[in-house]
């Protein structure tokens, strides 16, 4: 029960670098601070405590020292006693003592570098942009590319649909572009190496056993390894990066995008960035044909009121007939057409009328059935829409088209067409 008094500083400090009542002032305060009862106390003298919970003074397990540390945080800095410039160490330490004594990855993570984290998704997220929704993709460029892109009126003026261009773009290009055996990813970032790494090596810490050998995996991007009792970290690196390549690429998508939306404040061209153009332009023509399709009138037709429309114009046509044209018609139903021989009854898909089936062999023949319809005093459109009913199961749409009383057949049917009637 002695508190603490006067002031004390020293770099790295142990218990030989203080007094006897600098010693006694300090276990004084730690046993308020096990209590979690915090008092000021200089830093040094504080980061004495941090150095004791790393080495597992006053802990039970690795897990009981994490949980102290965060005690300390919550008592002693967010409460503004101690020195805020502590937390920085005090959160590295925190991610490296969770990996060294191998605690869940999403414990480490609680105390790692935010902005380390943010920068390994977007890696991630731009080696493989084809599985990540367009606001990611934009995101992840944007780490690495800065403003210039948020700023680009190509955003500001359409954000959903610019960022939607932008993340095809990368798409496009990571899918496509190779250059010695290299995708662009690759080129702009590199690969993971592989570098020493020291764990808590600005704190006083000594490690009391020989850790087994392993690997820690905190990210995708990001993995520690354990071999001999000496650790390495294998991630990206800055070094590694070809920024020139990748905020070309980014200036050349730019450019273009600009043009295509007529934005405005155009930039200017730079012929070592030539090569991302002919992806930016497949993204531009890949989103015209979209926007062409999406202004075009959307036709529905209800198949539905099909019978009526037929049994309404029979009725019609019947009306219109004289007695001599009606005896006609009925002689000509009466007998098959001498001009068809084929007979349906072993057909599938087709037509049950012989006369519709001769329709569709002229038709495919690309001739006039003008005089056919009009000896068998039978209306275009009828003809037309009685046929598309029949087929309409095998095909799944019209096959025929009535235009100013002429029938012709949808072109892209015409083959299948074929083949079913040589069958």
């Amino acid at each position: 029960d002695f508190p603490w008094k006067g002031e004390f500083f020293c770099y790295f400090p142990t218990y030989h670098d203080m007094t006897t009542n600098q010693l006694r002032g300090y276990f004084t305060w730690r046993t308020h601070v096990r209590k979690e009862k915090f008092f000021p106390i200089p830093t040094s003298a504080a980061y004495l405590y941090i150095y004791e919970l790393l080495n597992g003074i006053g802990t039970s397990t690795p897990e009981d020292g994490l949980n102290k540390m965060r005690a300390f945080e919550a008592g002693y800095l967010d409460s503004g006693i101690g020195d805020g410039r502590m937390r920085q160490n005090l959160r590295r330490w925190m991610m490296e003592f969770a990996i060294i004594h191998d605690l869940p990855p999403e414990t480490a993570k609680e105390y790692a570098d935010v902005e380390l984290l943010k920068k390994d998704t977007s890696l991630s997220v731009l080696q493989n942009p084809g599985v990540y929704p367009d606001e990611e993709v934009f995101e992840a460029l944007c780490r690495f590319a800065g403003k210039r892109q948020v700023e680009s009126p190509v955003i500001i003026n359409e954000p959903v649909r610019g960022r939607h261009l932008f993340s095809e773009a990368w798409r496009t290009a990571v899918s496509a572009f190779r250059q010695e055996g290299k995708d662009l990813f690759i080129l702009c970032f590199g690969k993971r190496s592989i570098r020493q790494w020291y764990p808590l090596s600005n704190a006083v810490y000594q490690r009391q056993e020989r850790q087994q050998d392993r690997d820690y995996l905190l990210d995708d991007n990001r993995i520690y390894h354990c071999r001999n009792g000496l650790w390495q970290v294998e991630a990206y690196e800055k070094l590694t990066f070809d920024r020139e390549r990748f905020y070309g690429f980014l200036h050349e998508t730019d450019l273009r995008l600009r043009r295509y939306l007529k934005t405005g404040r155009y930039l200017r061209e730079r012929e070592e960035d030539g090569w991302a153009s002919r992806y930016v332009d497949l993204v531009i023509e890949k989103d015209r044909r979209a926007a062409a399709e999406a202004a075009r009138p959307k036709i529905v037709i209800d198949l539905s009121g099909l019978d009526q429309i037929r049994e309404d114009a029979m009725t019609t046509q019947d009306s219109l007939l004289t007695e001599e044209e009606r005896s006609d018609t009925e002689k000509t139903t009466a007998a098959p057409a001498e001009e068809s021989t084929v007979t349906t009854e072993e057909l599938s898909g087709l037509p049950s009328s012989p006369l519709h089936i001769q329709l569709l062999c002229a038709l495919l023949r690309d001739e006039n059935v003008a005089d056919t319809l009009k000896t068998n005093h039978l209306m275009p459109s009828v003809v037309a829409d009685a046929i598309n009913e029949e087929l309409f199961d095998e095909f799944g749409d019209s096959i025929i088209v009535c235009d100013d009383d002429r029938l012709a057949l949808v072109e892209e049917y015409r083959e299948e067409l074929a083949y079913l009637l040589e069958e």
